[in-house]
């Protein structure tokens, strides 16, 4: 499980607890979020492996899990994407 942190303002964060599982063993959404041991949401790879939101149960802005999955995309660099480029 890893620890991630959105802010907003100083005094407007979120914390946020991510745990990666294998797209197989969790029925296709990849990243499972927690907030204070809360399942709140999980996101998932799109065919360019870039992270949407998959289940939103928390009713979290979306906004919130857009940047989750941008620091998500940054720690975890998925390139996918990247064979269209080098077929070319």
């Amino acid at each position: 499980m890893e620890n991630y942190t959105i802010t907003i303002t100083p005094s407007h964060q979120y914390h946020f607890q991510v745990i990666q599982y294998p797209h197989h063993a969790s029925g296709g959404c990849q990243y499972k979020i927690f907030q204070d041991t809360n399942y709140i949401a999980s996101l998932e790879p799109d065919g360019r492996d870039f992270l949407h939101v998959c289940n939103n149960p928390g009713n979290v802005d979306i906004e919130i899990l857009h940047l989750l999955a941008e620091q998500i995309q940054a720690k975890h660099p998925m390139t996918s994407y990247l064979n269209g480029f080098e077929n070319n």
